[in-house]
């Protein structure tokens, strides 16, 4: 496979244009590497896709739709993306979260808003737990978004590390008096997908609260795919080549190249290249453990959600979960292969926020809940009662909606395996050492083969960052060019 450089039309070809395919594809040309990015479906994108699922007219992300992480993508913000189209849009709130039919806690722009709603003795342990890295946000964002190595400021990491490797009910249950605190953070959490009893859990609320607090939790105008649009003009603008509606199932397919990098998970990894690999990778690819799925919905809605608490429409994120304990509970049912009967509901609303995604006088909304690992499961009925106990009449507004379970998200983007949409469990081991412990996870024995997915450093979400560190590696290890880096 490895080509003397004579004879290779290309110096790398990246295979998969989600957002970590396009930024390792942007990070190679805009380094002169001749870069070709190969997609299998008819659009690029990954997960940040937009479609009419249900209605003409209505616009629908496919997956991901609200990004703290990609507005502050260290790679992102020096790519220019707003000369390419990208805007970004907040709701007054970043978030909601239903603690009850009548009580909603907020997580506000401002910690001293958020707190005010806490009481005193838990206004000031939230303050104190979050103020120091919210004003400390672009020094350790950059080394949260990297593979485990040294850290730039190893004293800001160690202080964010006490708390951050923490279980979420534990260090609700040791800082909080009260509900609110502890319930807000845990629907928070719960995007890693794992029970909230387990170490680490603690750090998926932090990073995303804090993220909420420095730079807001926005959707883009138009739709997630205004993301992949304006990466694919940049990827353009840098010379690179794309080509789509090519799946890739065999090396042999590519074109010669100096370098080979893909935005796969292990699993496709190896059906494509397993016979290259050697033995012993072969079997730790194969150790790779995959999260749970999720069942999403989306709905083409005739008027706006009709909330009980109408500050639920402040936030274009709203949780609907209850209190700490219903939270813990509903994820804890996905790893024990059931779901709950009130599952957490996570709920994006942009149509309230972004005119373009509904025709006039229409609305969009989608939700989903996490589920077992490829389950088939119809979670719809669960999904609309937990909306309908939130905001009574929602149902009477359905035009249309749209529905996938964990199976039929894994054939809409094969990346999802078992309808994971994380690129594989976020637990202690995995989150850390992506695909397996590694000094360079996103090299494979065979020279001039990379993987630059999810399933490496920092893991899931639209920041571009495994496809950053992954070219970083290409360029070192394939052509001893050295970038700065961002840490």
């Amino acid at each position: 496979m490895e080509q003397p450089a004579s004879s290779s039309k290309y110096d790398a070809v990246v295979v998969g244009a989600g957002p970590n395919g396009l930024a390792a594809a942007i990070v190679l040309a805009r380094a002169k590497r001749s870069t070709l990015l190969i997609e299998a479906n008819g659009t690029a994108g990954g997960g940040a896709r937009t479609h009419e699922l249900t209605l003409p007219g209505f616009l629908h992300d496919a997956c991901s739709s609200v990004h703290p992480l990609g507005r502050a993508s260290p790679l992102f913000r020096t790519l220019g993306l707003e000369r390419y189209g990208l805007q970004w849009i907040d709701s007054p709130t970043p978030a909601a979260h239903a603690l009850s039919e009548q009580t909603t806690v907020l997580l506000e722009r401002s910690v001293e808003a958020t707190g005010e709603q806490f009481g005193p003795d838990d206004a000031a342990a939230y303050r104190e737990l979050v103020l120091p890295f919210v004003e400390r946000f672009e020094m350790l964002l950059p080394m949260l978004l990297a593979p485990l190595r040294v850290p730039a400021r190893p004293l800001l990491m160690a202080r964010f590390g006490f708390p951050a490797l923490r279980s979420m009910e534990g260090l609700a249950r040791d800082l909080f008096r009260g509900p609110r605190p502890g319930a807000l953070l845990a629907g928070i959490a719960a995007h890693a997908m794992l029970p909230l009893d387990r170490v680490v859990t603690a750090s998926f609320g932090l990073v995303l609260a804090i993220a909420g607090h420095a730079v807001g939790w926005p959707i883009a105008r138009g739709g997630s795919q205004a993301i992949t649009d304006a990466l694919v003009a940049c990827f353009r603008a840098h010379g690179g080549e794309l080509q789509l509606g090519c799946p890739v199932e065999r090396l042999e397919q590519l074109p010669a190249a100096r370098a080979y990098v893909f935005d796969v998970t292990p699993k496709q990894l190896l059906s494509i290249a397993g016979d290259r690999l050697p033995a012993s990778y072969v079997r730790r690819l194969q150790r790779f453990r995959y999260g749970p799925g999720v069942f999403k919905m989306d709905w083409a809605l005739s008027a706006a959600i009709p909330w009980r608490d109408p500050r639920c429409a402040r936030a274009c994120t709203v949780h609907l979960a209850g209190d700490l304990a219903e939270v813990s509970a509903a994820e804890s049912a996905v790893h024990e292969g059931k779901i709950a009967e009130r599952p957490f509901v996570l709920l994006v609303q942009p149509s309230l926020f972004d005119a373009t995604r509904a025709p006039a006088g229409g609305h969009t909304a989608w939700a989903y809940c996490h589920t077992p690992h490829g389950s088939e499961l119809d979670a719809s009925a669960a999904i609309e009662a937990q909306i309908e106990r939130f905001a009574p009449g929602f149902r009477e507004l359905i035009l249309a909606r749209s529905q996938r379970n964990a199976v039929q998200m894994q054939a809409y983007n094969s990346n999802y395996v078992g309808g994971d949409i994380n690129g594989g469990l976020a637990d202690i081991r995995q989150l850390f050492f992506r695909p397996m412990l590694k000094a360079d996870p996103y090299a494979t024995p065979v020279p001039n083969l990379f993987l630059c997915s999810s399933s490496t450093p920092p893991g899931g979400g639209v920041h571009g960052m495994c496809g950053y560190w992954a070219a970083h590696s290409v360029l070192r290890r394939v052509f001893d060019v050295h970038l700065e880096r961002f840490v």
